[in-house]
């Protein structure tokens, strides 16, 4: 089976302004690094964008009026979230593929895929973006997922930095497990290991915050230790990724060490887990990196990965 991209040029009109972090340049260089495909994997240039009942599974109705309510203008949602007069459709179109490819993985069209989106997502909660978010695009693919009748989706996040809003949007359902591996007191200064879920979500939502420094190995045992024990214990029917690669040694925005190889061993691990119950149906979804030839590395090594993965015979 095949590995699906997706994405869409109409992503690149989301422009935060002049020396922001999060621009157009992160996905083009993403691209850059695809080029040529590795085999196995399929890209898809052209998505639609996400319907306002789709949104409003995890996000307010007035939230997402409010933010309907902007489009085709430039403007703020905060001080680090801006608008400009292509970033509202972009954001429709980041979640409309995050929903696709949850189709595909469940129709049995993919085996796996990564939705090469933006803007990012998982800080956005269920009121307000934040974060340089403006839908929590992973949060909406999981919603999808159950809504199309999967039991329960295990939302993997290694983005250097905790994803406060998928959590918050989840913490008290059993039916998503949420593990998060960041980097402690970082923004949003949020995800301490005693954050594990509230009412009926009690024990589905694991944080392990790492020290400044961590690389490779930490990750990796957080992962074998933390993550893999949980997983066969939920036993998901669907695997998503908030993969950010600002965690990477060269990213300027935080204090991690993983490396490239590091990450792609992450994914490793995400598909192996997938495998027993979940028949090997990852999707990742692009969150931070900000060092643009660390993140073009990264990425490519994820798919190369998930290329290999969907190859093998189980």
């Amino acid at each position: 089976m095949s590995t699906l991209l997706l994405t869409d040029p109409r992503l690149l009109a989301h422009d935060p302004g002049l020396e922001h972090p999060e621009s157009p340049s992160r996905l083009a260089s993403i691209l850059r690094a695809l080029e040529p495909l590795p085999a196995g994997a399929i890209l898809q240039r052209a998505v639609r964008e996400a319907s306002p009942a789709q949104l409003r599974r995890v996000h307010s109705a007035a939230y997402v009026d409010e933010v309907l309510g902007q489009r085709g203008r430039a403007g703020a949602i905060d001080e680090e979230t801006r608008l400009s007069d292509g970033s509202v459709e972009a954001a429709l179109l980041a979640a409309g593929a995050c929903v696709a490819l949850v189709e595909a993985l469940l129709e049995g069209r993919a085996k796996n895929g990564f939705a090469l989106v933006r803007p990012p997502g998982h800080h956005a909660t269920s009121s307000r973006g934040m974060g340089y978010c403006v839908f929590n695009n992973v949060a909406i693919a999981a919603a999808h997922a159950l809504a199309c009748g999967a039991g329960r989706v295990l939302i993997v996040d290694w983005d250097v930095h905790h994803g406060n809003g998928t959590q918050a949007i989840f913490e008290r359902r059993d039916d998503v497990l949420f593990f998060s591996v960041h980097q402690d007191r970082l923004y949003p200064d949020s995800g301490g290991g005693d954050e594990v879920g509230a009412g009926p979500g009690a024990g589905y939502t694991r944080n392990v915050p790492l020290p400044a420094g961590a690389g490779d190995d930490e990750m990796k045992l957080a992962f074998e230790r933390e993550l893999a024990p949980l997983a066969a214990w939920f036993r998901p029917d669907l695997v998503l990724v908030s993969a950010g690669f600002d965690a990477h040694v060269d990213d300027p925005m935080a204090a991690q060490r993983v490396t490239t190889e590091g990450f792609a061993a992450l994914c490793a691990t995400v598909c192996s887990i997938a495998e027993p119950t979940a028949g090997g149906r990852v999707a990742l979804v692009l969150e931070g990196g900000y060092d643009l030839a660390s993140l073009g590395a990264s990425v490519r090594a994820c798919v190369e990965l998930l290329c290999r993965s969907a190859g093998r015979e189980h």
